[in-house]
């Protein structure tokens, strides 16, 4: 083989490495923070809460989620119109590049629904969120009493 050839070659090669460590996925640019649940009674569904941080330059959509400890997890928004509080479920949400996206009681939210096994408050229960691109992102959810209104840390609005 040329010594030519081989240069090219390694110079392909580089530049292939180059090309695809470019292309990160949309949960690679996703930190998320203040995850946590509110556990109601019974078999009530719970509600998950979680603020999505995008890193990356382009804006990231959360499409799905899911979770070996209930038998369905849902993306709703509830909104409040002419003092009727009403809950829609949601195809996507969208976190800008750069910004967040917080999924807060009283707007956008997980709904998980039929739990596995009983959740108390301070257990931790895992929730896989789905990107639009398909990439997931593990994400650890800490369950707080039915009266919880944030994560508890002390660090919430």
């Amino acid at each position: 083989m040329s010594c030519r050839f081989a240069n090219t070659l390694l110079l392909l090669a580089a530049g292939l490495l180059l090309t695809t460590g470019a292309y990160a996925t949309e949960a690679e640019h996703i930190r998320a923070s203040q995850a946590w649940l509110r556990v109601l009674p019974g078999d009530l569904p719970a509600g998950a809460y979680v603020t999505l941080e995008n890193t990356g330059d382009q804006p990231a959509s959360l499409r799905s989620a899911r979770s070996t400890t209930y038998a369905s997890v849902m993306l709703h928004k509830s909104s409040d119109e002419g003092g009727v509080s009403r809950m829609a479920m949601v195809e996507t949400l969208v976190i800008p590049a750069h910004g967040k996206a917080e999924l807060a009681p009283g707007g956008y939210h997980l709904m998980l629904t039929k739990a596995a096994s009983s959740v108390k408050p301070g257990d931790t229960v895992k929730v896989t969120l789905g990107f639009g691109d398909g990439s997931t992102l593990e994400t650890d959810f800490v369950a707080r009493p039915a009266n919880a209104t944030d994560a508890g840390t002390g660090h919430d609005h």
